[in-house]
C-alpha cells in the first residue's frame, strides 16, 4: 500500500527554482534514502512532505490517517525539563486524560453519595468513554514505556534526571528520536540522524531502525548507514529526481551506468539533428520549388524534434595522478614508546608506529581515546609526551583540518590555487581544478561565497601540490556532501605520499586505508585491511578469546566441576528470572482486566444508583491501579536486571 505518492511537485523560492516535476512513491515498510549535493532541496522535499513549506503546482497523497514523524537536522532542546519529563511530553494528550479520569471518579462518588441519579448517570457515561479510550491508548503504561525506549536508547536510570539542554548534541538527538519512536509514526523523515553520533551510536540507530515496523524516509551524508539501512535510494538532481531499487552502493553503480547511457542518448540526438540539418541545407541547395518544400517539411519536424540537453549528471573528473615534488624515502615515521598522560589519567603508553611511503593509514578510537592528541604529538604541537619520534629523509608533514583558514575569502578559485603556484600555466591549474569539481565558470566562484565542502576541496589540492608529502586529516569528510566526499576519497586514494587519518565515517575507512590502527586501552593495535576486514578479524579475535577462555576452564576436573556449577546457578537463575518476568506480565494483564470488569460495573445501573456500591468499587478499582503500578515498576526490574 502507497504511503506517500507526489506528482509533478514543484517548488520556488523567488525566482529560484529548487525543485521540478518531482514524481515518486513511497510504499509502507520501506526504507528510502534521499541523496543529493547539499543546496538541491533535500530538506526542502522533506518540510513540503510535513507541510512546513508549501509548493508551488502539482499533487501530493498521503495514505489515510497517515501519521509522520520529523527529525530535524538541528535538534535544540533548551528548555529546564528533565530527561524523563521531555520524553514525555508526548503523551501529554494522555496524561490530560488520566486527570480528567481521576476528577470524574470524585465527581461519580460524590454524585452517588447526592443520590443524584440523572448526574450519576450523565458522569458514568462520560466515565466509560474515557476510560476505554483510555486503555486504548495503552495508558496505564505510558510512564514505563517511556523509561524502556530511553534505557533502550544507551540511556542509564541516572541520566532520566538530567536537564535537557545539558545534554550533548548527540544525546539530544536520541531525546528527539526517542520521542518520535514513543509516537510511533507511520512513517519517520529522519534529516541526518547520525550527524554528532560515534560509531557505537550509529551501528545502534541502524540495528533499532532496521526493525522499525513502520515506513523510514531519509536524508544522509553517511553512506555506510544508508547501506546498512535502506533498500531504495531517491537522488535529487537538477531540481528533479530519479529512483533506484537498492541501497547507496547500489545507486552509485547505477548512477554510472545512467551517465553513460545520458552521453549516449546526447550523442546520438545531436548526431540525428545534424544530419537531419545536412538533408535540408542540401535540399535548399538544389534551388527547386519541389526539394524546397522539401526542405521546409524536414525543418518543421527538425522543430517538433525533442532536444536533449547536454548532460552534467557526472561532471568529468580528470585522471590526475598527485606525487608531491618532494619524494620522501621509504622510512616515513618511526615513533617508540610514545605515551601521554592527563595527571593520573593516561591516553596511552609505549605505543610503538612504522609508517613507510605511500601508505594509507586509518587511526580510529572511541571519543576521547586520544587521536587527536596523538596527532599533535607526532606534529610537535604537543611536546609534553614520553617516547622518541624520528621522521625520515625528505619527510614534510602538514595537517589538514575543517577550518579552513589557509584561504582567501575575497580571491577566486582561480587565483587562490594560481597565486599559490604562480610556475603553473593556466590550463594545468584548470586541469587540476577540474579534477576537484570545479570547471566552467565556476573557477571564478569568490572562496568567500563556496560552501564547506568546496573550501575543503580548494585547501586539499593545494596541498597536494605542494612540497608537502605526508598528510595529515582529521576528520577529513565532516560536513561534506557525498560528491565532495568522493572527490577527497578518488584524491587521496590516487596520491602517491603517504597518509595518515583520523575518521568515523565507515565508508571512507573501507575505501581509502589500506591499515586501520585502533586506538584502545591505552595501546595502539594494528590490522592490515580496510574497515570490513577490521570488523571481521575482530569478531574472529572475540570468538577466538571466548574458546580459549573456555578451554582454560578444562584444565582441572575440579575447575571443571565449579564452572559447571556456575552455569548450573546462572541458567538456573535466568529461568527463574525468565519465569518471573512472565509471571509479572501475566499479573499486569489479569489487573488490566479486572480494573476493565471494574470500570464496567460502574456503568451498571444497580451500582451507580447506589452510593455505598460507587464507593466500595472505586476503591477497588484504586487498589488496582495501584497494584498495576508495582507491577510495572516490578516489570521494569527485572528487564534491567535480564539485560545486565
Amino acid at each position: 500500500m502507497i504511503s506517500i505518492a507526489m506528482n509533478n511537485i514543484k517548488k520556488s523560492f523567488g525566482v529560484d527554482v529548487i525543485l521540478e516535476d518531482i514524481s515518486f512513491t513511497i510504499n509502507e515498510g520501506e526504507r528510502v534514502a534521499l541523496v543529493g549535493s547539499n543546496g538541491t532541496g533535500k530538506t526542502t522535499l522533506f518540510k513540503i512532505i510535513t507541510k512546513e513549506v508549501d509548493y508551488d503546482l502539482g499533487d501530493i497523497f498521503y495514505a489515510k490517517d497517515l501519521s509522520i514523524g520529523y527529525l530535524s537536522q538541528h535538534v535544540d532542546i533548551e528548555n529546564d525539563n528533565t530527561l524523563i519529563e521531555e520524553v514525555l511530553t508526548v503523551f501529554e494528550e494522555v496524561m490530560l486524560l488520566e486527570k480528567e479520569i481521576r476528577v470524574l471518579e470524585h465527581d461519580i462518588a460524590e454524585a452517588g453519595s447526592l443520590e443524584d441519579h440523572d448526574k450519576l448517570d450523565r458522569l458514568m457515561k462520560q466515565y466509560t468513554k474515557k476510560t476505554d479510550e483510555f486503555t486504548k491508548i495503552n495508558g496505564y503504561a505510558y510512564n514505563s514505556e517511556a523509561k524502556g525506549i530511553l534505557i533502550g536508547l544507551g540511556f542509564k536510570e541516572e541520566d532520566l534526571s538530567k536537564k535537557v539542554r545539558m545534554l550533548s548534541g548527540g544525546e539530544k538527538t536520541r531525546v528527539m528520536l526517542g520521542k518520535l519512536l514513543l509516537k510511533k509514526p507511520d512513517i519517520l523523515l529522519l534529516d541526518e540522524p547520525t550527524n554528532h553520533l560515534d560509531t557505537d551510536s550509529v551501528q545502534w540507530l541502524e540495528a533499532f531502525l532496521r526493525q522499525y515496523r513502520g515506513t523510514i524516509f531519509v536524508i544522509s551524508h553517511d553512506r555506510y548507514f544508508l547501506d546498512q539501512l535502506t533498500n531504495r535510494t531517491f537522488e535529487l538532481f537538477n531540481k528533479s529526481i530519479r529512483v533506484y531499487n537498492g541501497n547507496y552502493s547500489y545507486y552509485v553503480s547505477q548512477r554510472e551506468i545512467q551517465a553513460e547511457l545520458d552521453e549516449k542518448a546526447y550523442e546520438e540526438n545531436l548526431a540525428e539533428r545534424k544530419r537531419q540539418q545536412e538533408v535540408i541545407d542540401q535540399l535548399k541547395a538544389f534551388g527547386r520549388e519541389k526539394q524546397v518544400k522539401r526542405a521546409r517539411s524536414r525543418e518543421k519536424l527538425l522543430d517538433k524534434m525533442d532536444v536533449v540537453e547536454k548532460p552534467n549528471y557526472m561532471k568529468k573528473r580528470a585522471k590526475i595522478t598527485f606525487e608531491p615534488s618532494v619524494k620522501s624515502g621509504k622510512d616515513v615515521l618511526k615513533a617508540r614508546g610514545l605515551s601521554k598522560s592527563y595527571g593520573e589519567r593516561c591516553l596511552f603508553q609505549n605505543v610503538d608506529l612504522d609508517i613507510y611511503r605511500g601508505e594509507k593509514i586509518a587511526l580510529i578510537g572511541a571519543n576521547g581515546a586520544g587521536k587527536s592528541t596523538l596527532f599533535n604529538i607526532l606534529l610537535g604541537v604537543d611536546k609534553s609526551f614520553d617516547g622518541d619520534i624520528d621522521f625520515g629523509t625528505n619527510v614534510y608533514p602538514v595537517y589538514f583540518d575543517q577550518e579552513r583558514d589557509d584561504l582567501q575569502p575575497d580571491k577566486t578559485v582561480l587565483e587562490e590555487v594560481w597565486s599559490t603556484y604562480p610556475n603553473f600555466t593556466e590550463t594545468k591549474v584548470r586541469n587540476m581544478l577540474g579534477a576537484f569539481l570545479f570547471t566552467g565558470d565556476e573557477v571564478y566562484k569568490l572562496i568567500g561565497t563556496l560552501s564547506g565542502g568546496e573550501k575543503a576541496r580548494i585547501s586539499l589540492l593545494k596541498l597536494m601540490l605542494s612540497d608537502s608529502n605526508f598528510l595529515f586529516l582529521d576528520e577529513p569528510t565532516n560536513h561534506l556532501d557525498i560528491e565532495s566526499k568522493e572527490v577527497l576519497e578518488d584524491a587521496i586514494t590516487n596520491y602517491e605520499g603517504t597518509v595518515f587519518v583520523i575518521s568515523h565515517d565507515r565508508y571512507f575507512l573501507n575505501k581509502v586505508p589500506d591499515q586501520i590502527l585502533v586506538l584502545e586501552d591505552q595501546s595502539v593495535k594494528s590490522y592490515l585491511g580496510n574497515y570490513d576486514y577490521y570488523i571481521e578479524k575482530r569478531a574472529a579475535e572475540k570468538a577466538a578469546l571466548e574458546f580459549a577462555n573456555q578451554s582454560e576452564d578444562t584444565t582441572t576436573k575440579t575447575q571443571l566441576k565449579i564452572q559447571r556449577k556456575k552455569d548450573k546457578e546462572k541458567e538456573k537463575e535466568e529461568k527463574k528470572l525468565k519465569k518471573q518476568i512472565t509471571e509479572t506480565e501475566e499479573a499486569i494483564h489479569n489487573t488490566e482486566l479486572e480494573i476493565e470488569n471494574l470500570n464496567e460495573l460502574l456503568c451498571l445501573e444497580e451500582i451507580y444508583s447506589n452510593p455505598e456500591k460507587v464507593k466500595e468499587v472505586t476503591e477497588q478499582k484504586s487498589d488496582k491501579e495501584k497494584i498495576l503500578h508495582e507491577l510495572m515498576s516490578t516489570w521494569e526490574m527485572l528487564l534491567e536486571a535480564q539485560q545486565d
